[in-house]
């Protein structure tokens, strides 16, 4: 074989107790595993390379669920972000908003919306439109070499709409429709695995849920999931969650809640309501999953912020309301009286919105403060400062919004069909910590610390659960005849490094992670392995 790695304690996927056991591999593929070798006295397996694992935990690669890397992965070769998490897979595509299927306008119009997200990408050569298009330039990703990890793709719902409707708030047509499931249906025929939605993201919330159920219907034909990042995760959170289940019941559709959190001051202590409204709905035969990341406060870009009127029309028109100053004048009462749908129906409040990245560097002064905090400095209100920014930084400012409360992050993580994912934007001077630190903190801080889940659930979280989400029959398990897709670590040590002062810190105690049996990350650094491809969802 081309490796063995003795004396693991293997942590499998599947929730059930660990156990020590040799692992050999061979040509990308789990091909023995022998439970308590040194024990039973029976010759042990042999290869060109033994890796001794004594005090290591062997789990099956980790799934970021919720990823935002759609040009980080064709960007940077290294993407230790992830890789030194013991990330194996991300999916991507998410929220709703991407970079495919598109035509030459749409192109221009996401990458304007999601600069916040992932760049511009000027450095980016777009040679792709459709989703299998963008699907072969990741396999091909540096020089036919591959990316630092594999990655599935959901079919951004956002962008479909903008290449059939538009920007308009308003129903799609008969004839616009039809091209709409089309797009869904080849996108999921080329090889993606769902749809999701950004349903506080312009222009995907515009659609009513008739026309979400009817490409919900394509999707499940097809054996794909529906994720959205649903109406509401504030002022009528509950029920955004039951309108996606309602939804997905009616279109028989499996269903993957985003970033599953209930957030804002409105929401403290509910998450035994959402909880309840799971139980019920599985009872009766809903397929629902969620995934979440281990920290209180959100992520997105300051734009996502503002009532969805203002966005009708894409980033121009968005423009073009903030400098004339009765309209910018109608959007801040909106955002901080009424309580702007962009911010989930709840009045914002500027002392929790810290400005995490922006696109100027001339602006970076801004950044790691509270548009509150600017404001008071500047001795003006802080719409005043948080327009100014909009404006000048092209609507590319990111944030972290300190809404979340830590006894519903962990009641959520319990449940038995939650699984993990990072959202983590990569982008940004200050990006929030999740981006490199999701994996580590749930084993570090939450399996270790605070006993909130016991080592075997939560690697079942992040593996096995999400694998079965995705339709993956080979990934996921420490199983004989399984993608050696595997990551070691040390139980007493592994911790996240990042923080909200240095979230660019690399996590301990991961000495090693492989893709295909192949070593990525090798006695704590990263090797020169470009291993990762594009996972498609297998035939129905």
């Amino acid at each position: 074989m081309d490796l063995v790695i003795r004396d693991a304690e293997v942590v499998d996927g599947t929730g059930e107790p660990s156990y020590r056991a040799d692992v050999g591999i061979e040509n990308g593929v789990i091909t023995t595993v022998v439970k308590e070798a040194a024990a039973a006295g029976c010759q042990r397996p042999v290869a060109r390379r033994v890796l001794d694992a004594e005090g290591l935990a062997l789990a099956p690669g980790f799934i970021d669920m919720h990823a935002h890397s759609d040009l980080a992965l064709l960007r940077d070769p290294d993407h230790s972000a992830k890789a030194a998490q013991g990330v194996t897979l991300e999916v991507i595509g998410q929220d709703g908003l991407s970079y495919a299927p598109v035509d030459d306008r749409t192109l221009a119009e996401v990458r304007r919306t999601i600069t916040g997200w992932n760049g511009h990408g000027d450095d980016i050569d777009f040679t792709w439109r459709s989703v299998g298009e963008y699907l072969d330039r990741l396999d091909h990703g540096f020089d036919g070499e591959g990316i630092a990890v594999n990655a599935a793709y959901l079919i951004p719902q956002g962008t479909v709409r903008m290449l059939a409707v538009g920007w308009e708030d308003r129903e799609a047509t008969p004839r616009e429709l039809d091209r709409m499931r089309e797009l869904v249906a080849t996108g999921m025929r080329e090889g993606a695995v769902g749809m999701s939605s950004g349903l506080t993201y312009t222009p995907g919330m515009y659609a009513k849920d008739a026309e979400l159920t009817e490409l919900c219907r394509v999707v499940a034909a097809h054996g794909g999931y529906y994720c959205p990042h649903h109406r509401s995760y504030g002022a009528g959170a509950l029920e955004a969650y039951e309108e996606m289940v309602a939804l997905t019941r009616e279109a028989g559709c499996p269903l993957h809640l985003a970033h599953a959190t209930m957030n804002f001051g409105v929401n403290e202590g509910r998450a035994p309501d959402l909880l309840a409204l799971l139980d019920k709905s599985l009872a009766e035969g809903a397929d629902i999953t969620l995934d979440t990341y281990p920290y209180t406060p959100g992520c997105t870009t300051l734009v996502a912020m503002l009532p969805s009127w203002a966005s009708e029309g894409g980033p121009e028109s968005i423009l073009a309301r903030l400098r004339d100053d009765t309209t910018a004048e109608r959007i801040r009462h909106h955002m901080e009286v009424v309580g702007a749908d962009g911010c989930h129906g709840v009045p914002i409040e500027w002392d929790t919105i810290e400005i995490s990245g922006v696109t100027d560097p001339a602006l970076a002064p801004y950044v790691g403060r509270t548009v509150q905090a600017s404001a008071d400095q500047r001795g003006e209100a802080p719409w005043t400062t948080a327009r100014r920014l909009l404006l000048d930084d092209g609507l590319g400012p990111t944030i972290l919004q300190h809404v979340g409360h830590e006894e519903n992050v962990r009641a959520i993580m319990r449940h038995p069909v939650h699984t993990g994912g990072s959202d983590g934007i990569l982008r940004g001077d200050k990006p929030h910590p999740r981006a490199y630190g999701t994996f580590p903190r749930y084993l570090g801080h939450y399996v270790r610390e605070l006993g909130v889940l016991s080592l075997e659930e939560c690697v079942a979280h992040l593996t096995g659960r999400p694998a079965a989400r995705l339709r993956l029959a080979d990934r996921g398990l420490v199983r004989e005849g399984y993608r050696a897709d595997l990551v070691l670590f040390d139980p007493a040590t592994v911790a996240a490094g990042s923080t909200f002062e240095n979230p660019r810190t690399l996590p301990t105690g991961i000495p090693h992670v492989l893709i295909d049996g192949r070593f990525v990350i090798e006695d704590g650094r990263r090797t020169d392995v470009l291993a990762g491809r594009a996972v498609r969802r297998s035939p129905v």
